[in-house]
């Protein structure tokens, strides 16, 4: 394909594009490329055409039916997949596993029975308070307070961490 012939028939197709876009469902720049494409295809079998411009509206036309026709047998998602939390895709359980391995890493960090509260309450064996005040040896009533205390400090120490990672970007 000749420059000369791009630079002729690039502006007709964009506003060709632009024109049928909207009725077809199809972005400007995908009717553009399928011509595009469909023109080299053309130049490799046939040569070029014997009138450009008619042939170019002609292709934008039959493009944008094609995008038309393919959104009429195409349905939305209900739920986008990528948005299920039980995804065990290898990207989804590397990253989940590095998450609890930087909570457990803070929790060991936290001063006094913190690291052991905290323990008991991220235990895959869901304790509950009575049982937790049973194995630490303490009130059941102090748990709550105690919880709460170890809560803050352990926001505190991710949030430097939080922060850093999200500038990064």
């Amino acid at each position: 394909m000749s420059d000369d012939l791009v630079s002729a028939l690039r502006p007709l197709l964009v506003a060709e594009a632009r024109a049928e876009a909207p009725a077809s469902g199809a972005e400007p720049g995908d009717l553009e490329q399928a011509v595009w494409l469909r023109l080299l295809e053309r130049l490799d079998a046939h040569g070029p055409p014997l009138d450009p411009p008619g042939w170019l509206r002609r292709a934008v036309r039959s493009e944008a039916r094609r995008s038309r026709r393919t959104r009429r047998h195409e349905r939305p998602y209900e739920n986008e997949p990528v948005a299920d939390a039980d995804r065990h895709d290898p990207e989804h359980l590397v990253l989940a596993a590095a998450r609890r391995r930087a909570l457990r890493e803070a929790v060991r960090r936290l001063p006094g029975r913190c690291p052991r509260l905290m323990e008991a309450l991220l235990s895959p064996n869901d304790l509950t308070y009575r049982e937790i005040a049973g194995e630490l040896g303490i009130s059941q009533g102090s748990l709550g307070p105690e919880r709460s205390r170890c809560l803050g400090c352990l926001r505190r120490l991710l949030t430097p961490e939080v922060a850093a990672r999200s500038a990064r970007g």
